[in-house]
């Protein structure tokens, strides 16, 4: 198959995808694989905010800031301790590296190793079954996926936008570590790089406008990171909201918040702008998000969308599951759902909060476990942490909440609990791992079981009995 642009009068593709990030990516090698012509298109970078501005840079610098407050931790066993702010270039030259190894695969070789042709520039449709592709090159196709993503959207605070904030997206441009740095949203993006920046040196304040972080969270997932942030050094402020931004402070409830450097990180807008979405007959919802169905096709049915654009995901992990099933329903006519009341969510604070399905307040009952009774954390001496395991009426989990290091790897075979309707004693029949912090579900789940033996303790009790008898 070749992979240059094709001749002049054939300019027709089985799929055309826009955007090269998470969903587009997944779409475009999914389509390649089945042996459809296609054709990514690309305005930037390929890779997407995931690898360039989110998840790679953001884990990145996260583990360096770990790094750096293990080293301040030394001296309680019995070594000398390093102080001082660290060298944030020395930073962002491994949230560099770690991109640099990641790229190649999001590269357009690698895609061309697919199948697939990218081209690189605007897209702008010019009609329900073409558009045209980096400024003069007209393209039909049979169908289309858009997937063009978000970005970060500024808060209507006055004085906001003239302060000229950093957002998720420029903050990793910064060169020196803000001595006073204040961040704006308490939410997963606010609560991992304040706790990052305060570790590397940073006298962080975290602001939020509803009473607790992580608000999506468990209330007590929220408690153990606000804790943990504020032992860290970091000033929490909650129910708070900025009223407004002038001559280098934050004001609001209270006393007016001084900085040096402002990070935004309250919100994000669907990249629909300039795609032609009329002529192509695709409408958008007051957010400006692309509406779809639940096969994720658009007002037009020979166009679909996935990723951020839709507001249906707010994760790369979704966004790549949702271009496959996109394309799959397209191509093949596969109809494949998503479960969306299975998809999990992490945020990478130390500690992790990772949750699936839904928390507390949705179920009939809960199963808690404190980690003090994990041997793992035990050993590791982080015991603040716990697992809850959320019931409904027919004792199937329907969610779930690990708060703990590595809580992320922890909460993928809950996920599959979740997404196959598992009871708890369903879920204790995997053996699991020992000592780890997988233990926390497990002896959550094996808790329900030996409570529902309990329960029938008469009828086991005479079992026994009898069993006595016959032996004897």
């Amino acid at each position: 198959m070749s992979m240059g642009r094709p001749p002049r009068g054939e300019e027709t593709y089985d799929l055309v995808v826009i955007g090269g990030g998470s969903a587009g990516l997944t779409a475009a090698r999914t389509a390649g694989r089945l042996g459809a012509r296609t054709l990514l298109v690309e305005r930037d970078r390929l890779g997407g905010d995931c690898l360039w501005t989110g998840c790679v840079p953001s884990k990145a610098l996260l583990h360096v800031a770990a790094h750096v407050q293990a080293a301040r931790k030394v001296g309680r066993y019995g070594l000398q301790a390093p102080d001082g702010p660290a060298d944030l270039a020395a930073a962002m030259n491994h949230v560099k590296q770690a991109i640099g190894v990641i790229e190649p695969h999001d590269s357009a070789e690698a895609l061309h190793d697919f199948g697939v042709e990218v081209a690189h520039g605007d897209a702008v449709f010019t009609g329900p079954g073409a558009l045209r592709v980096a400024g003069d090159r007209e393209v039909a196709f049979r169908y289309a996926l858009i997937a063009t993503g978000s970005a970060p959207a500024l808060v209507p605070v006055p004085g906001l936008a003239e302060a000229e904030p950093l957002t998720s997206d420029t903050v990793w441009s910064l060169t020196e570590l803000p001595e006073r740095l204040v961040v704006l949203g308490g939410g997963p993006i606010g609560c991992e790089l304040g706790q990052a920046f305060a570790r590397l040196g940073s006298t962080v304040t975290l602001v939020e406008a509803a009473g607790r972080l992580l608000p999506r969270e468990e209330p007590r997932a929220s408690a153990l990171v606000r804790e943990r942030l504020e032992a860290e050094g970091i000033t929490v402020l909650t129910g708070y909201r900025a009223e407004k931004v002038d001559d280098g402070a934050v004001y609001g409830p209270g006393r007016p918040i001084p900085y040096d450097r402002l990070l935004t990180t309250t919100g994000r807008r669907a990249n629909t702008g300039g795609l032609g979405l009329e002529p192509a007959g695709v409408e958008t919802d007051e957010r400006g998000q692309v509406r779809t169905d639940d096969r994720l096709r658009t007002s037009n049915p020979r166009i679909y969308a996935a990723g951020d654009v839709t507001g249906k995901s707010a994760f790369t992990h979704l966004g790549g599951v949702q271009g496959a099933s996109a394309v799959t329903d397209a191509l093949l006519g596969v109809r494949r759902r998503i479960d969306y009341d299975a998809v999990p969510s992490v945020t990478y604070t130390d500690p992790e909060v990772a949750r699936v399905g839904v928390t507390s307040a949705e179920g009939t009952r809960t199963l808690t476990l404190d980690h003090d009774r994990v041997d793992r954390a035990i050993a590791d001496g982080r015991t603040d942490g716990f697992t809850s395991l959320v019931l409904d009426g027919r004792r199937r989990i329907i969610g779930a909440t690990v708060v703990a290091p590595r809580a992320g790897e922890t909460i993928a075979h809950l996920a599959t609990a979740v997404r196959l309707g598992w009871t708890p004693s369903q879920y204790a029949k995997t053996v699991h791992p020992y000592p780890s912090y997988t233990d926390g579900p497990w002896h959550a789940a094996l808790s329900d079981v030996y409570d529902r033996l309990a329960a029938h303790r008469r009828i086991t009790g005479a079992l026994l009995g009898l069993r006595r008898k016959v032996r004897s």
